[in-house]
């Protein structure tokens, strides 16, 4: 079978589901290209951030309505792409294929749910089994997984990341240091990039309650902004109600692109807008009627723990 990423994207939006090998090749071809890619990305501005999205797929598209189409934008996706909402299968796959036709124009960075023992107990899996009957379709998309870059920085100002920093991290071209085509570790920096998160309350580094990762506060923020040159911190990893949120004296912001979060949070989302002069403009959205939702038991402040 010829592969052909248009008839991914067709078929997707139809809404249907391409073929077992159609998504074979789409993961190959997709893997072969990020492989190249080092573990820091650097992004010429103009660039727009987004946060998670957790398969919400019909949120995904009102995103580009929002943010504009690919190519005429150049996108930084922040990870979690895929448990919790109802499409995971399809976020995942329109993703990977935008990277495939678009590979200058879209940077998908890896989150801590873009991992094997997670997608076990947060729907991704069970997804697969659903719509496929097999788990073939799990274990390419996992083992794209594996090819991710895990950070980025936009004109060597804005530092782009899924969760936060990391103590065993001092510079941004350590990032360089480790090798990421493998499963997500349970400690070291590649785990504590994914899995922290900034604390107001902290003055430098303390242990986090979701059982990976680091707790950060301000000190911490601007001595990695000063010696690494940047302005700001762009991550992701945590709701937030209004869709975007700034601390630290507009050192970090968190960014949040997935709107009514398992269709009863009631946020807002946001994607971050940065034109050729590097400005922030923050676009606001909110879920559209269309997007289907997985019922999750959990309640909202389970969201935010690690699963062991």
């Amino acid at each position: 079978m010829s592969f052909d990423v248009d008839k991914i994207f067709e078929t997707l939006l139809q809404g249907e589901l391409p073929k077992e090998q159609e998504i074979s090749s789409l993961c190959s071809k997709a893997k072969e290209i990020m492989s190249v890619e080092e573990n820091l990305v650097r992004i010429p501005a103009p660039a727009t951030i987004c946060g998670d999205i957790h398969g919400q797929f019909e949120d995904l598209l009102e995103l580009f309505k929002v943010g504009g189409e690919i190519p005429e934008v150049n996108y930084v996706f922040l990870g979690d792409y895929v448990d919790r909402g109802f499409k995971s299968v399809e976020t995942m796959l329109y993703l990977l294929a935008l990277k495939v036709k678009y590979p200058e124009r879209i940077n998908l960075i890896r989150g801590n749910h873009e991992c094997r023992g997670i997608t076990q107990q947060y729907g991704f899996y069970d997804e697969c089994i659903r719509k496929f009957g097999s788990l073939n379709v799990w274990r390419e998309c996992t083992n794209t997984f594996d090819f991710m870059i895990v950070s980025a920085v936009i004109d060597d100002r804005i530092f782009c990341v899924h969760g936060g920093l990391s103590p065993k991290i001092k510079q941004m071209k350590d990032l360089n240091t480790f090798d990421r085509k493998k499963e997500i570790p349970h400690d070291g920096p590649m785990c504590d990039i994914m899995w922290s998160d900034p604390d107001e309350s902290v003055k430098t580094w303390t242990y986090s309650s979701r059982g990976a990762g680091w707790l950060f506060g301000q000190e911490i923020v601007e001595k990695f902004c000063h010696e690494n040159k940047v302005e700001l911190v762009a991550r992701a990893h945590q709701l937030v109600m209004e869709g975007y949120k700034q601390v630290f004296n507009d050192k970090l912001v968190t960014v949040w692109s997935a709107p009514n979060y398992c269709g009863k949070c009631g946020n807002l989302a946001s994607i971050l807008e940065l034109d050729e002069n590097m400005a922030k403009v923050y676009k606001i959205f909110e879920q559209t009627p269309l997007d289907e939702i997985k019922p999750d038991k959990k309640t909202a402040g389970d969201l935010y723990k690690y699963a062991v």
